[in-house]
């Protein structure tokens, strides 16, 4: 499990280097794994890790970039109340699950009240499930993915109205 944390810490570390760098592409071989990281857009990179040999179906990973939406003139005067929300963000590449088991009730849901260390969800990155909390306190306003839907590091998941 330490060795999953590890990995998943490497990965952070390339992205932020490229990121840093401003590199549209990089790839590595270590054995018989293979890690290749391109950049969609100067914003967010593609993740794909693929294992050389005897693939584990958990183990190969495939995350494409989200569609962001860029702020006209027009939109501004709509976007003006929504400057005030925070952003709860993934903080690593992985499995969005709204709920802690498939029949239990959502974390939180929109109008839902939450303070710095309640739990808004969970990510599964290398089959190790991470709870997100909130780090922030007030009401959430926007779910902005689904459950089981894959999350990029960086992606909004949660906005909230401050306290």
């Amino acid at each position: 499990m330490a060795e999953k944390d590890k990995d998943l810490r490497k990965i952070k570390e390339l992205i932020e280097i490229m990121e840093c760098h401003e590199l549209a592409e990089i790839e590595i071989k270590h054995g018989d794994d293979k890690i290749c990281l391109k950049r969609c857009s100067t914003e967010q990179p593609t993740v794909t890790a693929v294992p050389m040999i005897s693939p584990d179906p958990g183990v190969v990973a495939s995350v494409s970039k989200q569609q962001n939406v860029q702020s006209t003139p027009s939109s501004q005067a709509t976007a003006q109340p929504e400057e005030d929300l925070a952003e709860i963000k993934s903080p690593m590449v992985g499995t969005f699950y709204a709920t802690p088991s498939p029949e239990s009730e959502p974390y939180v849901e929109p109008g839902s009240h939450v303070d710095s260390q309640t739990v808004v969800c969970i990510v599964e990155a290398m089959k190790v499930m991470n709870e997100i909390k909130a780090e922030t306190g007030g009401t959430i306003t926007e779910v902005l993915v689904t459950n089981g839907q894959a999350v990029e590091y960086g992606q909004v998941l949660f906005r909230v109205r401050p306290d």
